[in-house]
């Protein structure tokens, strides 16, 4: 079992940046593929980015790519969202997640554990 604490968030204009860390529990966080989704006020959950078990491959959706990176350092059983040029439009509360089969999946329902959500919110 793992247990994922995320932090980071906060108030920020837009073209700014905000760095999320998803901090997590447990000696075997090289063994799960990590994600991030997010989720705005009346509207459901969806993917952000996601990473394998090594870091070596990333995947992320199209409203982020070029904006955000995904990145783990498994030695300190950390995953960071980078999120630059951030937009009115990426509010949201901000999950990280993890899948004990390492499937690096964009769909929700493969992961096991969740975070809490760090609130972000981009003023225009």
């Amino acid at each position: 079992q793992v247990q994922l604490i995320e932090s980071g968030g906060g108030l920020v204009q837009a073209g700014g940046s905000l760095r999320l860390s998803c901090a997590a529990s447990g000696r075997t966080f090289s063994s799960y593929s990590m994600g991030w989704f997010r989720q705005a006020p009346g509207k459901e959950r969806e993917f952000v980015a996601a990473i394998s078990r090594t870091g070596g491959s990333t995947y992320y959706a199209d409203s982020v790519k070029g904006r955000f990176t995904i990145s783990r350092d498994n030695a300190k059983n950390m995953v960071t969202l980078q999120m630059n040029s951030l937009k009115p439009e990426d509010t949201a509360v901000y999950y990280c997640a993890a899948d004990s089969r390492s499937r690096s999946s964009s769909w929700s329902l493969v992961y096991d554990y969740w975070g809490q959500g760090t609130q972000v919110t981009v003023s225009s």
